[in-house]
C-alpha cells in the first residue's frame, strides 16, 4: 500500500494532536494562550488545536481575521470550534490596531509550508504585532513568512517573517530550517511523528535527508566475541605540530575511543611527551614519513594543527598519490589545498571536512548559507569527494548529489578542537571497515549527541572539546 486511506480533514486533525500532546506536556495549563489562525490549512491546524486545547482546560483566545474566504478544511474546522469549543475569538482589525496580553504564549497558525511569495499587508502586520511583542511564540510547521525552501537571496524583510521560540514541524524538518540565515526565525526545532506512511515519504524524490538515530543503528558495527584489535582496523592520524599538540591529542583520543583497533600518531617533536602522557593507547610514528609504508594503514586521517608549511604540502601530495587505504582532510590539509595552484587529484569518496570559512578559501565567497551548501554539493559531485560541511545540521554532501542534514549537536558543540575530536572519530570508522560514506555520517551524528550528553551533564557555554571524547561511551552504549 502506498497511501493510508486517510482525509485530509483527518489528517489534519492528527496532526493538530500531535501539537496539543507537546503543548499540553511541556507548557503549563495557567499559561494564557493566543492562537493566531490564518485562511489555509495552518490556520486550519490552528483550529484544532485551538479545539482541544480549550478542552484540556488551557485559557485559549483565538485570532482571526474578518473573511469569508477559507480553505475546504480550514472552513470545516471553523465550524466545528465554533460548534464545540467556547473560547474567546477576537477578531483583528484591518489596521492591526491591536497588541497580545503580556505573559501570553502565542501560537503562530497563520500559513504553512504551502508559501511561496512575501508577505505584505494585513498579515505582514500581524506577524510585526507577533515579533513586536514579548511573548514566547509557538509556530506550527514553519514560522509564518518563512518558505520551506529558501531563495537565492537572504530573507531581506525580516519583519515580515514570525520569530519562532519553538517551531513544531511534521514528519520531516524542511529545507530552510536547517540552513543558517533562514533556520534562525525556527528557534527549537521539534520533529512529530504524525504517522504518514513510510512508502508514501519515500515515494516522494528528494536529494535531501535527515540523519536519525534509526540510519546509525543499521550502519553501527557490533564488535563480536572473537575478534581482536586488528579485526577494527589500524588508523593513522597526522595532526599537531608545535603549539598546537592538543590538535594531536584530541584527534588521536577520539579516534581510539571511538573504536579503531589501533591508532598510531605523527606528529611534530614537541607533541610527542604530551601525547604519550594524556593518551598512552596511541602509538607515536616516527618513521621518516617519505618512508612509511602505507599498507599498515586502514585509514589515514590529516590536518587539525598541522600548518600549511611546504612541508605539510609535501607530506599531503605524497598521501594523495600513495595511499590505498581511504583518507580524511581536515583543517590545514584543506588550507593547504586552496593554496595549491594545481589541486591535488584527490581520490574518490576522500573525505573533507572544512568548516564554512574553510570551504569558502577553498571554493570562494559565497553569498549566503545556502549558496555554500549549492556549492559543496557542486564540489562533492564534481570532485567525486564526500564533504563534510561542518555546523548546525551539518551537511553531508555525497558524490551521488544526495545531502544528509544531522539532527544533533548544539551551540556549546562551536568550540576549539570540536573539529580535531570529528576528524578522529571519522577516521576511526574508516579504520573499522565502513565505508567512507556511512564513515561520515557515524562520525558526525555519534559526534554530535555525544556533544548533547556532555552539555546536559554540564552546560553549553561551559562545554569543552575533551568532553565530547568524554561522554562517546554514553553514544555507543545505546547501539550495543
Amino acid at each position: 500500500m502506498l497511501y493510508e486511506p486517510i482525509t485530509s480533514v483527518d489528517l489534519m486533525e492528527r496532526a493538530a494532536m500531535a501539537c496539543t500532546g507537546w503543548i499540553t506536556e511541556n507548557i503549563k495549563a495557567d499559561i494564557p494562550i493566543a492562537i493566531v489562525c490564518g485562511n489555509g490549512n495552518n490556520g486550519g491546524d490552528a483550529f484544532v488545536i485551538a479545539r482541544h486545547l480549550f478542552h484540556s482546560n488551557f485559557k485559549v483566545s483565538i485570532y482571526i481575521n474578518d473573511v469569508a474566504k477559507r480553505s475546504t478544511d480550514n472552513a470545516i474546522n471553523f465550524e466545528r470550534l465554533l460548534n464545540q469549543c467556547y473560547a474567546e475569538i477576537i477578531i483583528i482589525p484591518a489596521d492591526c490596531t491591536f497588541h497580545f496580553p503580556e505573559n501570553t504564549l502565542i501560537v503562530d497558525g497563520i500559513f504553512g509550508t504551502g508559501l511561496t511569495r512575501k508577505v505584505d499587508g494585513f498579515w505582514e502586520n500581524v506577524i510585526r504585532a507577533i515579533n513586536k511583542s514579548e511573548c514566547k511564540v509557538i509556530s506550527i510547521d514553519l514560522p509564518s513568512g518563512l518558505h520551506s525552501g529558501p531563495g537565492k537571496e537572504l530573507p531581506s524583510v525580516t519583519d515580515s517573517i514570525v520569530k519562532a521560540d519553538i517551531t513544531l514541524t511534521f514528519q520531516t524538518p524542511k529545507l530552510s530550517m536547517l540552513i543558517s540565515g533562514w533556520g534562525q526565525f525556527c528557534g527549537l526545532l521539534e520533529i512529530l511523528n504524525i504517522g504518514l506512511h513510510s512508502n508514501f515519504i519515500d515515494s516522494n524524490p528528494t536529494n535531501h535527508f535527515f540523519i536519525t538515530k534509526a540510519d546509525i543503528q543499521q550502519r553501527f558495527i557490533k564488535r563480536e566475541k572473537f575478534s581482536h584489535k586488528g579485526t577494527y582496523g589500524h588508523a593513522f592520524i597526522i595532526a599537531g605540530h608545535n603549539e598546537k599538540c592538543g590538535a594531536a591529542i584530541l584527534s588521536s583520543k577520539a579516534c581510539i575511543k571511538s573504536g579503531a583497533g589501533r591508532v598510531s600518531l605523527h606528529s611534530g617533536l614537541d607533541c610527542i611527551s604530551a601525547v604519550n602522557t594524556s593518551v598512552p593507547e596511541v602509538m607515536i610514528e616516527r618513521t621518516i614519513f617519505e618512508k612509511l609504508d602505507l599498507t599498515n594503514y586502514s585509514s589515514i586521517g590529516i590536518g587539525p594543527g598541522i600548518g600549511t608549511d611546504i612541508k605539510k604540502a609535501q607530506m599531503l601530495a605524497y598521501l594523495m598519490e600513495n595511499a590505498k587505504c581511504p583518507l580524511l582532510l581536515d583543517a590545514d590539509a584543506i588550507s593547504i589545498l586552496a593554496q595549491s595552484e594545481n589541486t591535488f587529484k584527490l581520490p574518490a569518496n576522500t573525505i573533507l571536512t572544512p568548516h564554512p570559512k574553510e570551504f569558502d578559501r577553498l571554493v570562494g565567497l559565497s553569498s549566503n548559507a545556502f549558496d555554500r551548501l549549492n556549492k559543496a554539493n557542486d564540489f562533492a559531485k564534481e570532485k567525486n569527494v564526500i564533504l563534510v560541511l561542518k555546523g548546525a545540521y551539518t551537511a553531508i554532501c555525497s558524490p551521488d548529489g544526495n545531502i544528509y542534514f544531522n539532527s544533533t549537536g548544539n551551540q556549546g558543540m562551536a568550540t576549539a578542537g570540536s573539529g580535531d575530536v570529528l576528524t578522529g572519530m571519522i577516521t576511526a570508522f574508516l579504520a573499522q571497515g565502513h565505508q567512507p560514506m556511512d564513515s561520515a555520517i557515524l562520525g558526525v551524528y555519534c559526534h554530535g549527541k555525544s556533544g548533547d550528553f556532555a552539555a546536559n551533564r554540564k552546560s553549553m557555554t561551559g562545554l569543552l572539546a575533551s568532553d565530547i571524547i568524554d561522554n562517546l561511551d554514553l553514544v555507543f552504549s545505546e547501539f550495543e
